[in-house]
């Protein structure tokens, strides 16, 4: 009966289990398939019934296939790193089996290829093999070798010997292969921090293409004025008379006549014949060099030098005015247009992948419920059953066990079994009351504190690090640091016992403890029995110092912002992956192509090179910094052949390279930035308002009591039920004290200017009362916009004034009109602020002129320039600080640009509050100087002859060749030097590591603790290429994200201070757009003329094919004004002249039917609404 009873059940159960494990099991095949069934018929004629397609789906969609075309995949990307490149060509035996491994892993990827393409389907289907862009870069590699190989079996058999280019078995096809490095992603793309990465990337595609167009256009433009305005002004240079020898090293253009440099030295002449700078690459003969050199100069990378070579070859009075536009808008505006579509792509991609993650859970946890429900109610009725069976024969089964047993053993198996209970129970008793109090202990402030003194003392004993430092203070850092980590392992082992296990390493911290403790601990041990050395011990007490950003546990805003840079953690790590695989396909694409390249006859050898793996790793990522990629670019096209077709083209390679990695990976960082930062701030509201609501409520609880004791003696009066609690804007009504706060205006009070500020009630001066009529008058002088605009252009002259001054003679006779100019200045300045305070009084009220930060600085400013006037003597210091003072002046015009206002007091607001940025900066800042002095302290040491590795050599003369002339020798005295930047202590540690995060000469800094050697000893040429990884894992973290946290909070808190203005407004920022835009909006006038001829004209040149036809001829003119070159023909100068006077004719002729189709609205023709376009277009 039993079995009869529990069989169905337990067979349904089963029967249930089973069905949704094959559900599970079809869901996941249905996954792997993305979504959708396979097509009927594959390349035509198979069939999903076709004994060969059901083999094939079968092995692609096998696990173990997946994971051994990912190995493969890796092992060719190891084949390529390994691959070392030679110059001219020239190969070694391991390259040569690295070229016949290729055949294997090009067999292995076309057998792929083809299993998915008879699985899949080619093209037709929905979900063929050439719909998904990852299998279409994988089908254009694997064509290409195959081509490759066929090409190369032809010329074998053909008897023709391959190019010395191609030598290899197709060389150049290993850099289409290491873009297999990307089939990685595929695994991938389920983690959602880089779904969001990647779809904020692509998904930013489109507006980054009109950005680049805009880019593209600018370049254009200015790269056509260079070459109108610098043609073939680079070429000459100072050569010594009668000689091919130029007068300098570093040549640099001259002028013959004019304002450019002239040749000073004897014996030498300004003449044509040279290249250009940069081995005449940076120049604007063309309009392809000059696009590259305003790109170049777009980037900032060298662009100061450009504009000293076209001052040396033209002179200084005007070019500057073609550069400094060309950085302000190519620069600072455009290319920053990029973090904005970046930063919006980047937040609505979170905000989705957030909003759709919550959705999957929640039917998730839907799902497991009903799951769980339904499972539950399976067992809890076989329970039932089975309690009633058990229930039934209970009774008999004691009797009969009763019987069978020894009474008097039984009772002592009792006694025993309930003390051994008793003293587990007092065990469990005693164990949870110490670890209750242990638990209070290790929560509370006091052991936070003292853990927290622990650390700080940690910090100060590895700050005391140094270079030379005494054998005694050695002693005491060891026997301190040894001392700590014992009592950090207490601390560690007591949070253990106390939390337990599982709750102990939920915390983040927790978990970093227990690694930096446990790893200290093991390395102690090993440093002590001799089988490793103490660095790396002394680093990992470097990395303990992280256990200082716990001081934010009571630090809310602290707290937050370390809180929101720990939850980007996920999207950092996605980023960086992005950033690993990009900077290793361009490694391996730099070693295909500029490997064994980059020597240069009587020239050092660049240490920015592709000629190994690790060295083009370092390199990639210098370019991706930006630091000095103009030069490695200058190497490349140098390496194949110099600025002539093809060495020009490698410059694609640098500029691709620079556009993605450091225009939109790295700008990924700032948008990361700006949205945790975005996010922190709104935790940090949000936690203000709620101590702020709490405290309230506690207030009006205790407002609420006062009340009850003081009405507690009327007992029949009846209660209100509500209490004031509930309703705290009841209590703001009943004391008329407190001010109400300002109602929220509605739509139609939207002002779009500036109100006026009111006239303050008290008097001013004591003299002037309110409704004096002087004060008045004053109040309607000093809000006119007139007398706004006229202060306005008095400020604009006096700083024009400033800057005319002649610096060198104070006495001449421009200073002496410019002294006059001042005094009225100065006059009309102290006559402004006399009409404001006679307005709004000096300082004694509210809403005084004093009360002001902005007129305090007007005050300021008017008070030098009155006590500069009233001293005679210039020569006195204190005049001339007075007069310097002046300098202030053009700030004035903060106060009456609303504007700029608004941007200066966001600045002062960033500055007031970015002080948490700044010590985590600083820590983390801290934190690499402790690990860099352990490094390097005392290895920066180098002697000026290189031959001399000691201070003990580095002694008497040798001789210095000059470069490029080793007939030329000189005597030098030997001398042992330090770096400039070093890690010999903290402080230097830290000023060198400051420098890096700018970027600013940092591959000097690298490569020298690379080629470090030992404690005072002379330097190794590439002696630990693996030091690198201090400096990127640094650059990475503090100049990539931690810096960009800066911009990012100033760009947070202009949009927070923009949204001040209107926070007692009903309206969200959307309906205020909208308002705004329906206000400003100017409707569309449409003219049509009556006259029929008019008409036709004005039918003409509002079609649209007018207009491609005039954007055409547009482009056809640029071309035109491009085909420009140095040293051209007198037929093409002719050709050009001519073209252009035909395109002024055509553009004349669209400007007269546009003025005749619009002749009797010739205002309309120069509205406001075509200013922008036909007015530019008449001029």
């Amino acid at each position: 009966m039993e079995g009869g009873g529990d069989a169905p059940m337990s067979s349904f159960i089963m029967d249930e289990e089973t069905l949704k494990r094959k559900q599970r099991e079809k869901l996941k095949k249905l996954q792997a398939t993305g979504g959708n069934p396979r097509p009927a018929r594959s390349l035509l004629f198979l069939t999903l019934k076709n004994p060969f397609r059901k083999a094939c789906i079968s092995i692609v969609e096998w696990k173990p296939f997946e994971i051994i075309i990912l190995v493969t995949i890796f092992a060719n990307c190891v084949a390529l790193a390994v691959f070392m490149p030679m110059p001219e060509e020239d190969t070694n035996n391991t390259n040569s089996n690295l070229e016949s491994l290729e055949y294997i892993f090009l067999i292995i990827f076309t057998l792929e290829c083809f299993l998915k393409i008879v699985a899949y389907g080619l093209l037709f289907h929905a979900d063929a093999y050439l719909r998904n862009c990852w299998n279409i870069l994988d089908f254009v590699i694997v064509t290409m070798g195959l081509f490759t190989i066929a090409v190369d079996f032809i010329n074998n058999i053909s008897g023709v010997e391959a190019p010395v280019e191609q030598k290899g078995g197709g060389f150049d096809m290993k850099a289409l292969r290491a873009f297999r490095v990307l089939r990685p992603l595929r695994l991938v793309s389920g983690v959602p921090s880089l779904q969001v990465v990647m779809s904020s990337i692509l998904k930013s595609m489109l507006p980054l293409f009109h950005i680049s167009l805009l880019v593209f256009f600018m370049v254009t433009i200015y790269a056509i004025i260079g070459l109108e305005l610098f043609k073939c002004k680079m070429h000459k240079t100072c050569y010594y008379s009668g000689t091919a020898t130029v007068e300098n090293e570093k040549a640099s253009p001259c002028a013959e006549a004019g304002n450019g440099r002239r040749c000073t030295v004897n014996g030498t002449v300004c003449k044509p014949g040279w290249p250009g700078p940069n081995d005449g690459i940076t120049h604007f003969d063309n309009l392809g060099f000059s696009m590259l050199t305003v790109y170049q100069c777009i980037t900032t990378q060298g662009w100061t030098d450009v504009l000293y070579w076209v001052n040396d070859a033209i002179g200084m009075e005007w070019p500057w005015l073609y550069f400094v536009t060309l950085i302000l808008l190519g620069s600072f505006f455009i290319l920053n247009m990029v973090l904005g579509v970046l930063c919006g792509s980047f937040t609505k991609e979170r905000e989705k992948s957030s909003r759709s993650g919550e959705y999957q859970k929640l039917r998730e946890r839907q799902q497991l419920d009903e799951d769980l429900k339904g499972y539950m109610d399976w067992i809890t009725q076989a329970e039932v059953m089975e309690n009633d069976q058990d229930r039934q024969g209970s009774d008999t089964e004691s009797l009969y066990e009763l019987e069978g047993l020894n009474r008097l053993m039984y009772y002592v198996s009792v006694l025993s079994f309930c003390i051994c209970g008793l003293l587990r129970r007092h065990a469990r008793r005693w164990n949870r009351f110490f670890r209750r109090k242990c638990r209070v202990w290790v929560k509370s402030r006091l052991f936070y504190w003292l853990v927290f003194l622990l650390v700080f003392f940690n910090t100060l004993v590895i700050a005391t690090e140094h270079h030379m430092q005494s054998q005694s203070l050695t002693n005491f850092q060891e026997n301190s640091n040894t001392a700590l980590l014992c009592m950090f392992a207490v601390e560690m082992v007591l949070k253990m016992y106390a939390l337990g296990l599982p709750s102990y390493f939920m915390s983040l911290f927790n978990r970093f403890d227990c690694f930096v403790v446990s790893v200290g601990m093991l390395e102690l041990i090993l440093v002590h029995m001799g089988v490793m050395s103490a660095m790396g011990i002394s680093v990992m007490r470097c990395i303990r110092l992280l256990r200082l950003i716990k001081v934010t546990k009571y630090w809310t805003s602290l707290s937050n912002l370390v809180a929101s840079l720990l939850n980007s953690v996920r999207s950092i790590a996605s980023l960086l992956l992005l950033l690993f695989l990009f900077i290793v396909i361009f490694a391996l694409l730099g070693m295909q192509v500029f490997g064994g390249k980059f020597n240069f006859p009587d020239q050092e050898v660049r240490r920015s090179n592709f000629d190994n793996f690790p060295q083009a790793l370092i390199t990639v990522f210098q370019i991706l910094t930006g630091e000095d990629w103009n030069s490695v670019m200058y190497d490349g096209i140098m390496a194949h052949g110099g600025p002539v077709i093809p060495g020009i083209l490698v410059s694609i390679y640098f500029i691709i390279l620079f556009v993605c990695g450091n225009y939109i990976l790295l700008n990924v960082f700032l948008a990361i930035a700006v949205d945790n930062l975005a996010e922190a701030e709104s935790l940090t509201s949000a936690q203000k308002e709620k101590a702020e609501e709490k405290k309230r409520k506690k207030l009006l609880r205790y407002t609420d009591q006062l009340k009850v004791d003081e009405f507690e003696s009327n007992v029949n009066e009846i209660k209100d039920p509500f209490p004031p609690a509930d309703f705290p804007g009841d209590d703001e009504e009943e004391e008329p004290e407190i001010p109400t706060s300002p109602r929220p205006r509605p739509m139609a009070d939207l002002q779009l200017k500036e109100t006026v500020v009111p006239m303050p009630e008290a008097s001013s001066f004591f003299i002037f009362g309110p409704q004096n009529k002087f004060r008045k008058l004053c109040h309607r002088i000093i809000n006119a916009t007139t007398f706004t605009n006229i202060i306005l252009l008095f400020i604009l002259l006096s700083s024009i004034s400033l800057a005319a001054e002649d610096p060198i003679d104070p006495m001449s006779f421009r200073n002496q009109v410019l002294a006059y100019a001042d005094i009225v200045f100065t006059s009309v300045f102290t006559a402004e602020i006399v009409l404001k305070m006679t307005t709004y009084g000096a300082f004694l009220h509210t809403g005084s002129f004093c009360r002001n930060s902005f007129n305090i600085l007007d005050l300021i400013v008017v008070g030098v320039s009155l006590l500069s006037m009233g001293m005679e003597s210039s020569a006195i210091s204190v005049v001339k600080i007075l007069r310097v003072l002046r300098v202030l002046r053009p700030l004035r015009a903060i106060n009456r640009a609303k504007g700029l206002k608004h941007v200066v007091q966001c600045v002062f607001v960033a500055i007031k509050t970015i002080g948490n940025i700044v010590l985590v900066t600083m820590l983390l800042d801290f934190m690499f100087a402790c690990i860099g002095v352990q490094l390097f302290k005392g290895k920066f040491f180098f002697c000026t002859d290189p031959l001399k590795m000691t201070e003990e050599e580095c002694r008497g003369t040798y001789i210095h060749y000059q470069e490029n002339a080793l007939h030329e020798m000189e005597v030098r005295q030997r001398e042992w030097m330090n770096s400039g930047f070093n890690f010999d202590n903290i402080l230097n540690g830290m000023l060198a590591l400051f420098t890096v995060s700018t970027f600013e000469g940092w591959p000097k800094l690298l490569y020298t603790a690379i080629d470090s050697n030992s404690e005072n000893m002379g330097p190794v040429y590439n002696n630990r290429t693996e030091i690198s990884i201090f400096f990127i894992v640094y650059l990475i973290l503090i100049a990539f994200f931690m810096m960009n946290i800066f911009v990012g909070f100033v760009i947070v808190t202009f949009q927070e201070q923009g949204e001040q203005e209107y926070k007692n407004c009903e309206l969200d920022k959307n309906q205020r757009q909208c308002v705004q835009y329906a206000l400003k909006a100017r409707p569309l006038r449409c003219y049509i003329p009556k006259n029929p001829y008019q008409y036709q004209v004005w039918y003409i040149v509002t079609s649209c094919y007018f207009e491609y036809l005039m954007f055409l001829l547009i482009m056809l003119n640029t071309m035109c004004l491009g085909m420009q070159h140095c040293n051209q023909s007198e037929h093409v100068t002719h050709l050009s002249d001519m073209l252009n006077v035909i395109f002024t004719v055509l553009f004349t002729v669209e400007m007269f039917l546009k003025l005749g189709a619009f002749k009797a609205k010739v205002s309309f023709y120069f509205s406001f609404d075509y200013i922008t376009h036909n007015s530019f277009e008449f001029i």
